[in-house]
């Protein structure tokens, strides 16, 4: 019976410490660059069991170690430490929303749906997913079945948070959310009704047709107007643009495209790693004594800093390597755009492709990219850049030529950018000249896709 009970408890004890590395490596995947650097840091001050390998002794070091990857530093970047230019501590528009809805007492399956509402803004604060689609994201990139209606829950708190406008699906709901937050009054209210009712007369300043439909006056209209224009149409860039000016992106991984074949590297100041030679004999020693010290507080100790060395550089491994396989993969599918910097080479590409491509869980891979940079000899994009669906006639298909989201934006940038400015294109001319060109979109596409790059509506872009 004794000896059950000491098995029971020795299984119980394995699938602890099972579940928190699994833990740790899932943080560890969500960490970006400067971030893990400071959990390495974190973690070799607080376990004496793990230290950082002399350069002028690893081959002199014990080759049966465990160790993590060496430093990743591009060849052509400096290595002094000092020099590297460190993110702003301001907290960012995720950070703030993120500490604001700790502070509501949700529910655990509302506040999982809300997190990852958050997660999916862009960086004015806008849902551009459909809220619809949200359930089946959050499914398939972790895993959590969560109904629609909890769904919904979720976005009405990411609406409560500051600044108001933040989880707006549209620039007219963004405004109009804005509204509801002042105090009541005629012009509010008229500027609501103008929001909610005719907003394509108001995109368009067709003042007189406000005045005949809402049937209110010049003035009303006017003043209502007024109103709007003191709104804030990004209240998310409100909370980053305090330390835009200061706060450099530092990428996560830095990809070479002078060569024949791009050359990857992971950008962290992470030391290569072992356990202290120290801990590896007194672990060893305390094996062959283990008997004769049952109840020794010293050998605890000892075991436990040990053990703990080890899976921290295990897990640390796996994630590195998670970051590579991944970043491989896009690499590979997205070739033709990284041997010529031409956005139109790029290929529809989801999650689905780089975990049929690695083998990796679509979780991992959604961690690996989310809020992560690459540093490319023309610029720091975002890894999440690569992904795009398939837009237009060709969705779903297989094919090379296939348009992806960020192909219709290029598109749309390079007519508007070209356009006579005292006569500026409609959405519908937009979209007539596209499908002159082989792009067959709607116009509401255009339309989605030009609010999504921050272009105003033809009358609002007219120079006189």
């Amino acid at each position: 019976m004794e000896k059950s009970r000491q098995n029971i408890a020795i299984e119980q004890r394995l699938t602890q410490r099972l579940t928190q590395q699994q833990l740790r490596f899932v943080k560890m995947l969500e960490m970006n660059a400067p971030e893990l650097d400071e959990e390495v840091e974190r973690e070799m001050e607080a376990n004496p069991a793990l230290e950082a390998v002399d350069a002028d002794t690893i081959h002199d070091s014990d080759p049966s170690a465990l160790r993590s990857p060496l430093s990743a530093f591009h060849p052509s970047l400096s290595t002094d430490f000092s020099e590297m230019p460190m993110a702003d501590s301001a907290p960012s528009l995720y950070d703030s929303l993120l500490s604001q809805l700790g502070q509501l007492h949700l529910d655990p399956d509302v506040l999982t749906a809300a997190r990852f509402i958050v997660g999916n803004l862009d960086s004015n604060g806008r849902l551009q997913r459909d809220p619809a689609y949200l359930v089946n994201d959050l499914a398939f990139s972790e895993g959590v079945d969560l109904p629609q209606s909890v769904m919904d829950r979720g976005l009405a708190a990411v609406r409560t948070l500051e600044p108001h406008g933040v989880g707006a699906v549209s620039l007219a709901d963004c405004l109009s959310m804005q509204l509801e937050y002042l105090p009541p009054s005629q012009t509010r209210d008229d500027a609501l009704r103008i929001l909610n009712e005719q907003y394509e007369a108001f995109s368009m300043l067709h003042t007189h047709l406000l005045v005949s439909r809402l049937r209110i006056s010049q003035e009303r209209v006017d003043a209502a107007i007024d109103l709007i224009r003191t709104l804030n149409p990004k209240p998310g860039a409100s909370i980053d643009s305090a330390s835009a000016a200061t706060n450099t992106i530092i990428p996560d991984v830095i990809i070479d495209t002078s060569g024949e074949e791009p050359v990857i590297t992971l950008n962290n100041r992470i030391p290569e790693l072992r356990i202290s030679e120290t801990f590896s004999q007194a672990e060893t020693d305390m094996k062959k004594r283990m008997e004769k010290l049952k109840d020794n507080a010293d050998r605890d100790f000892i075991l436990n800093r040990y053990n703990d060395a080890r899976d921290f550089i295990r897990t640390l491994q796996l994630r590195q390597q998670a970051m590579m396989s991944v970043v491989t993969a896009i690499v590979k599918l997205q070739r033709e755009y990284f041997d010529t910097e031409d956005i139109y080479r790029l290929r529809p590409m989801m999650i689905k492709d780089i975990e049929k491509l690695t083998g990796q869980d679509a979780s991992v891979i959604s961690r690996c990219t989310a809020n992560k940079y690459a540093a490319l000899p023309w610029g720091i994009l975002p890894l999440r850049f690569f992904f795009s669906d398939t837009v237009g006639d060709n969705a779903g298909e297989e094919d090379t030529d296939a348009l992806t989201n960020r192909k219709i934006e290029a598109e749309i940038r390079r007519v508007v950018d070209a356009e006579d400015k005292k006569h500026p294109l409609s959405d519908e001319k937009i979209t007539q000249l596209l499908t002159d060109d082989g792009i067959n979109i709607s116009r509401r596409t255009v339309a989605k896709y030009r609010d999504r790059l921050s272009i105003p509506p033809a009358r609002l872009r007219k120079q006189i």
